[in-house]
């Protein structure tokens, strides 16, 4: 490499390794498949400890920029990597639980970003991809898959049409989006009072959605994954509220108890 690593400053130790890197990518001077040097070399040129340095390694994997293989030999040390489909979607996965997006948002989200996927992939979609699609379809429609593999190649029907459509970060964020909410549709799927009939239904319309893809209609690809999304997806949104009248009518009943028990106990 061209350029000269240089020490980084002591506080917040990590961070600051993290924006050297980040530097040295922005400039040019690192790429995918370009390795670190070993931790003993680069350590001391940063001027930070190697803990330090591991913190901000362990932090470019956990994003998706980097793997790390111990060890010694040509496989071993670190490599800049282009991985952001599994980290963004587990970011997203973690925002979501955290409170960070509505249920709402999350639908809107995936409307939006797979009307314009399903109308591209329709223009131009690769054969192979048409393919890939088709392929899961089959697996989704086999009698004796279970709920979880469902609920897998669906969620990579979707991706694969995304990727079709020619657009990378669109389909990192349909990726990202569909993953963000996998728990919770897989608990949908599984409390579906006739999943025979639920798969039976959801593979109807991704069948008609393939069909119009490779027909080369976009527009009525776009409608129908709207509804396809609004119909499974949308029953999640409209049970939300529900299910947050039933907490708090919980946590009253239960303080509602707790009072009645002191009041009895008092008086006792």
């Amino acid at each position: 490499m061209s350029a000269e690593w240089r020490p980084v400053r002591q506080s917040r130790t990590h961070e600051l390794v993290l924006e050297r890197i980040e530097e040295r990518v922005l400039a040019g001077e690192l790429k995918a498949g370009d390795r670190l040097p070993p931790e003993r070399e680069l350590a001391p040129v940063l001027g930070v400890s190697r803990s330090a340095l591991r913190e901000a390694l362990r932090v470019l994997e956990t994003i998706g920029v980097l793997v790390a293989q111990a060890g010694r030999g040509p496989d071993a040390g670190a490599r800049i990597v282009r991985n952001p489909d599994d980290a963004l979607g587990r970011l997203l996965r973690l925002h979501f639980a955290l409170g960070s997006y509505s249920l709402h948002d999350v639908l809107e989200a995936r409307v939006v970003l797979e009307r314009s996927s399903f109308e591209a992939a329709a223009e131009h979609a690769p054969a192979e991809d048409i393919e890939e699609a088709e392929a899961l379809l089959v697996r989704m429609q086999e009698p004796e898959v279970g709920v979880a593999d469902f609920n897998d190649l669906d969620t990579r029907f979707h991706v694969a049409i995304a990727r079709s459509s020619g657009n990378q970060l669109t389909s990192t964020l349909t990726s990202a989006v569909r993953e963000s909410v996998r728990p919770l549709i897989l608990r949908a799927l599984e409390t579906a009072e006739d999943w025979p009939a639920t798969a039976a239904a959801l593979n109807a319309e991704h069948t008609e959605l393939l069909r119009l893809v490779r027909a080369g209609k976009g527009a009525k690809a776009a409608d129908l994954v709207e509804a396809h999304i609004r119909g499974f997806h949308g029953t999640l949104v409209d049970e939300k509220p529900h299910a947050d009248q039933a907490d708090q009518a919980d946590q009253a009943g239960g303080a509602d108890e707790a009072g009645k028990e002191g009041r009895e106990g008092r008086e006792g």
